[in-house]
């Protein structure tokens, strides 16, 4: 987010929403809505205020289910 943000003051070539998307559902979820708030970057985009946390909320979901089935 941050380096995103740092393009777009430039107004130099920025990184696709689709990958900032494909970054948080790779894991950095937890990362890219920080990086939401401290840069404050894309908080006007309600598909990113709503889609980051719900990404966030599956992958705690899959990770407790998968630690039930370990037990």
């Amino acid at each position: 987010m941050g380096i995103d943000k740092a393009k777009a003051r430039r107004r130099a070539f920025r990184i696709p929403e689709a990958r900032l998307f494909g970054i948080a559902l790779l894991g950095g979820s937890l990362g890219s809505i920080a990086g939401m708030y401290v840069f404050r970057h894309k908080t006007r985009h309600w598909y990113f205020v709503l889609g980051m946390p719900a990404i966030l909320i599956l992958q705690v979901a899959i990770l407790l289910l998968i630690e039930s089935f370990w037990r």
